[in-house]
Parts: structure tokens; sequence; C-alpha cells
């Protein structure tokens, strides 16, 4: 059955909802927190790869390549993502972002531990905007560490799915700098060398990360896209870092995409359960919101 309820188009969109148990099966698989894996993402972030033997705790935030897909070449989506850890329906609809991501850590995977990980499509919801059809999918994961009866991490991502536009839909609009203003902050460039090491860390082959005349031409963006997980590990890596605060739990928004070799500044702000985090473009304005619990 399908539950329907419908807003008022006029002024904001038409909903649809679709249970979870009519969408998709889990998709369960073993995965390993490879030394490698992990000595790479070290690498990556320009830190010691040898302070992070096997048996020690994978730092939080760091555990992106245990939910990469496995999709065949043949299988990818147009746009090039591999996928999203479970058998994607066809929607008709092109275009994907990521929107949001919660992640709730109930305990530390080993460096080198065998994992039990399960993905499934928690539900899809269809909207009608001013911009045209477009659709929200959830995508939830559990990984749990062999032996253990509990999950150490659940994820859940939220991807919009949208229509195909003309090239240049994306134009940037000339905006005045907004001064950035934070507890604390500090800047990275992400380039294509991080880019590219990140998206090969999770076998992320989504051409507005990889492939500029794509990103330009096709997705209208002026140049490649940085990941939004990339993104949310260079937060998390903040916050582990500079503030030596380890997070229980995360709940982050994607308001506008960042880009190749633009500062982006990363700002921290005490909360009333932990810190608020967000990710400034090089126009001072705020592209990803994060709220960090560490009770």
């Amino acid at each position: 059955m399908i539950f329907r309820r419908i807003g008022r188009l006029k002024y904001k969109y038409a909903f649809i909802y679709t249970p979870m148990n009519s969408i998709s099966k889990p998709v369960r698989r073993e995965e390993v927190c490879s030394v490698a894996a992990a000595r790479r993402v070290a690498a990556m972030l320009d830190l010691d790869p040898a302070t992070y033997p096997e048996g020690t705790a994978l730092p939080r935030g760091w555990h992106f390549f245990l939910l990469a897909a496995d999709t065949r070449r043949s299988e990818i989506r147009q746009d090039g993502f591999a996928g999203l850890g479970v058998p994607m329906p066809d929607l008709g609809l092109p275009r994907l972002l990521l929107g949001a991501r919660t992640v709730c850590w109930r305990g530390d995977i080993p460096i080198g531990a065998s994992l039990l990980r399960e993905s499934t499509i928690r539900d899809i919801a269809h909207k009608v905007t001013k911009s045209g059809p477009m659709a929200l999918v959830k995508v939830a994961h559990a990984l749990r560490v062999a032996g253990d009866t509990e999950p150490a991490l659940e994820e859940t991502q939220t991807y919009m799915l949208l229509p195909q536009r003309e090239p240049g839909a994306e134009a940037e609009r000339a905006t005045p700098y907004v001064t950035v203003q934070a507890d604390r902050m500090s800047t990275v460039v992400p380039d294509e060398t991080m880019l590219f090491q990140y998206s090969a860390l999770g076998f992320n082959t989504h051409k507005i990360h990889i492939d500029k005349s794509y990103a330009r031409d096709v997705e209208g963006f002026p140049d490649l896209v940085v990941n939004g997980g990339l993104t949310t590990l260079l937060l998390t890596e903040f916050l582990r870092r500079d503030l030596g605060v380890a997070p229980v739990a995360m709940k982050a928004r994607y308001l506008a995409p960042l880009f190749c070799r633009r500062q982006v500044t990363l700002g921290a702000d005490r909360a009333e359960a932990g810190w608020q985090l967000r990710a400034f473009n090089d126009n001072g304005r705020p592209a990803v919101e994060m709220e960090i619990d560490i009770q």
C-alpha cells in the first residue's frame, strides 16, 4: 500500500511516501576495516599512517570506506555514481546529490576487525517542486563488529534525485563576501588530489567529483564538486584534532555545493548537547551544517 499526503502545490509540493517494506530487502555483506585502508585515509589527511596500527580504534568519521558499493561497471548509473550499497529503483531522475546524513556511534571499530554490514532503502519520498519532480531516498546502514550483538555504528544517508537540466543552469551569481564568525575556525582547500583519493577510497565514481568537463558541461557547475562525505570528514577531523572531541551522534545537512581549489572555512560553536559545526564556502556562506552530540 502507498500512503499519499498531498500538500498545497501552489506553495510547496506534492508529497508521496512509500513504506520501507515495499522498497528493498536488506543487503548483508562482510567487510574488513583493513589496516591498509585506514593508513590511506591517514595519508590523505596528511597524517602519519604508522600511528594507526592494527587493533587501535578507527577514528570516528573514517568509516566511509566501509560503506562503499561494489557495483559492476555495466550497472553504474549514467552520472557515474556507483550506487547506494543497495539496488536502486529506476525513478527516471538522472542527477544525484547528497542532502543529509545522520550517524550514531555505539562503540568503536578496531582497525583490522571483520564486520557485518546491513544496508537497506528506508524510504522514498517523491516531490514536485517549482524546478520539477524530485525524490528523496533514505539509505540506512549498520556496521557490527564480528562477534558483537549490537551495531557499532548506524548511519542514514538522504540523497536527492533530480531531473536533467540544461547546461549552465547552475551559473554562479556574484555574491558579496560575508565574514565568517565562529568560536573556533580552521581553513582547508580541497584540491583534485584530495577529491580523487577520497573518491577512490569510497569507490565513488560520481563524475561531478572526478570529471571537470562533465561537472561543468552536463551538471552546470563551475568546477569539480567536493564530495559531501569529504566535507563531513573534514569537519569531524576538525572536531577530533583541533577540539579533542569524539562524537556519539552526528546530524548533517548539505545546503550548497563546495568546489575544488576554493577555500573552505570550518567553524565550531559550543551547543547545549555538544557542538555546532559548519563549513563555509569561499564567500563565507554556509554549505554544510552539522550538529554533534558528545553525551
